[in-house]
């Protein structure tokens, strides 16, 4: 039974971020599993994946944020180098031969539902303007060059 399940509150309408945020929980589930079985190797290789997947996870949420011009993207990203910065601490600790595993997976949580929430609600708006200004060149572009070749069929 998983330890965390995913909500539809959570969602903020942009499938690719929503997805990343999944496997978050996926993640925080996958401490719970290793967590129950005691299994050090398996909850040391789970403290790495999430680690590493939350900074690339936020490096793509960053470059959104500033494609997208959002004004607020210097202290939403102060907010991911501090909660990268909380996550190191755990994973040393646990290195160092602490028990930190319930704790992490909790305050995982609770950062993770606030973040997304409250501060990713935040900047969806300014994305999903400019993924779909993106995709509306995109479409413009294929009917401009439908048309050239539609033209040139006929008259070239």
């Amino acid at each position: 039974m998983a330890y965390w399940k995913w909500d539809s509150s959570y969602e903020l309408g942009i499938s690719v971020i929503d997805n990343q945020h999944k496997r978050l929980v996926e993640y925080i589930n996958e401490l719970q599993a290793a967590l129950t079985t005691q299994n050090k190797e398996q909850i040391y290789a789970v403290l790495i994946g999430v680690t590493n997947y939350t900074i690339s996870h936020f490096a793509f949420e960053e470059q959104l944020m500033e494609e997208a011009g959002y004004p607020m993207t210097g202290p939403h990203k102060k907010t991911h180098e501090s909660f990268v910065a909380t996550i190191q601490k755990y994973k040393s600790s646990f290195e160092e031969g602490y028990h930190i595993t319930g704790q992490l997976m909790a305050e995982i949580q609770i950062w993770l539902t606030h973040h997304i929430v409250q501060d990713d609600s935040d900047y969806k708006e300014y994305v999903k303007k400019m993924i779909e200004d993106k995709n509306t060149k995109r479409l413009e572009n294929r009917v401009e060059s439908k048309k050239k070749s539609w033209f040139s069929a006929l008259f070239g």
